[in-house]
């Protein structure tokens, strides 16, 4: 860890909050940029409000940019509309997508994901720092490549309460019937092309056991055509 050094790039009126686009010291040699929205009524004096990680889904144009409503595919602003309902929320960028490009390599990562997770870890460090932040914990959200790192964030950091994960996960063992290379590039888990698929050392139906007694909300859809819905509720059944 070291200081985190928040900078604020820029701030605009969004009308029942104040968004605004930060960096944020992760690591040495490593800054996230990140949207931080803070409703008008937590910066009053002696209001405080809850506080979400809103995890962005894939999107190599617009990255954290969609879950604002700034661009990408419908649907994906919740970090925007959970902001209008009252609650804080911090939307870091996903390494290796779009404006955030560590060199993965360097910073000594085999793995985006895991570089992720810290980086989610290091935005709640964030979030204590400030006053108007409830002192009770933190709900995550994502869709798709947010709702598996909602999760993964959430197994390794148990300051997270409640996770939200749409289209993010099915087993390994079903993902494009067995083809696992969509999980293998630097970006997710090199490592997991090592393994005999029966061999990967652990599997979703682990991952969402660790998170209890915590809150989880599952949206499998069954027209998902990444993950596959009737795994899912194998996974959450287990």
């Amino acid at each position: 860890k070291c200081a985190l050094n928040m900078k604020i790039l820029e701030e605009t009126d969004a009308g029942s909050y104040i968004r605004r686009l930060v960096s944020y010291q992760s690591e040495p040699d490593s800054r996230v940029p990140a949207y931080l929205n803070i409703p008008k009524r937590a910066l009053q004096p002696g209001n405080k409000a809850r506080a979400a990680l809103c995890l962005h889904p894939t999107d190599n144009l617009v990255g954290h940019k969609v879950v604002m409503g700034l661009g990408g595919r419908d649907g994906r602003q919740y970090a925007h509309e959970l902001a209008e309902r009252g609650w804080i929320t911090l939307a870091p960028a996903y390494p290796l997508l779009a404006n955030y490009q560590p060199d993965l390599e360097a910073l000594g990562y085999a793995s985006g994901t895991m570089k992720a997770i810290w980086d989610n870890q290091r935005g709640m460090d964030l979030l204590e720092t400030f006053p108007n932040v409830k002192d009770e914990g933190f709900a995550a959200i994502g869709h798709s490549l947010g709702g598996h790192n909602s999760i993964f964030t959430a197994v390794l950091d148990e300051r997270i309460k409640v996770v939200v994960t749409g289209c993010g996960f099915d087993s390994f063992l079903d993902y494009k019937n067995g083809d696992n290379r969509g999980w293998t590039s630097i970006r997710y888990m090199p490592l997991l092309s090592s393994f005999d698929l029966e061999a990967i050392p652990y599997d979703f139906h682990e991952l969402v056991a660790a998170l209890a007694p915590r809150a989880l909300f599952v949206s499998a859809p069954k027209s998902d055509d990444n993950f596959n819905w009737q795994s899912v509720r194998r996974i959450v059944n287990a």
